[in-house]
């Protein structure tokens, strides 16, 4: 038994080196998004808790940034918790708050943030989180604000149509103030008051949905137009990297006519 699972281990490993070499070459998207969809029903396909379901997704995030590193993605955005999560019951919207802020401790002293200087940033209705986690996030962009090699933003207390009409509000009120001349109002200017403001890139090159799901569910609206689109349905505990290998190589086979 022990060797037929070493066997397949082995045959594991050759099979990530050979999807590596394949999408070595090729054309990296520079912005992937991840729907991280699935934590629960992985928890409850193996009959446990759906906090269970959730630290493990929380875990499978630290070797998604490790991936990407690898691989040269420039920007990762992730849709971790939508505004609609906050109506599952408290006991579990909490064990979720507990464990982004465990990681978000983490994530202030994690050498490969800083080392490899990736800037990270929360977008969403931060004001809806809880306090403690507000300070922290407010902490960790802090520090890491000056880093510009590598950009890892996480979509929390997010919904793509409120991030809209954010957007709408904040420029209603530069018009309102006289600060910003209506026929001034076009694409480019509107995207400079959507959350992704920060990032030179804002539209993701790939979406990934995990769990089966084929749908945005308001992830990203404005910014995924012409964004490729890629639907797994395993849970997304269950993510590995020959699963990110393989997206990357769908997406590299694929024509981008961006509407021409």
């Amino acid at each position: 038994m022990l060797k037929g699972f070493l066997s397949t281990i082995g045959a594991y490993k050759v099979y990530e080196r050979w999807l590596w070499y394949q999408v070595k070459g090729g054309k990296m998207p520079d912005h992937i998004a991840i729907i991280l969809d699935g934590n629960r029903r992985w928890a409850s396909h193996r009959s446990l808790n759906t906090q269970a379901g959730h630290l493990h997704g929380a875990e499978r995030v630290n070797e998604l940034l490790d991936w990407c590193l690898d691989l040269g993605v420039k920007y990762i955005t992730l849709y971790s918790f939508s505004t609609e999560n906050f109506s599952r019951t408290p006991m579990e919207v909490q064990e979720v708050m507990d464990i982004i802020e465990e990681k978000f401790r983490e994530i202030l002293t994690d050498e490969r943030i800083h080392s490899n200087e990736v800037h990270v940033k929360v977008i969403g209705r931060v004001e809806l989180l809880p306090t403690t986690l507000q300070k922290l996030v407010r902490e960790v962009e802090e520090t890491t604000h000056k880093y510009q090699r590598q950009f890892l933003t996480i979509a929390l207390a997010y919904g793509g149509r409120a991030e809209i009409v954010d957007a709408t509000k904040k420029i209603a009120e530069k018009v309102s103030s006289g600060e910003l001349d209506i026929e001034e109002i076009d694409e480019d200017a509107f995207e400079k008051f959507l959350y992704t403001a920060h990032m030179s890139q804002p539209d993701p090159d790939l979406i990934i949905r995990t769990s089966g799901e084929e749908r945005l569910s308001g992830f990203l609206l404005w910014q995924s137009a012409y964004s490729e689109l890629y639907f797994l349905d395993m849970f997304w505990p269950d993510f590995r990297r020959i699963d990110l290998l393989r997206v990357v190589r769908t997406y590299q086979h694929r024509r981008r006519r961006f509407g021409r």
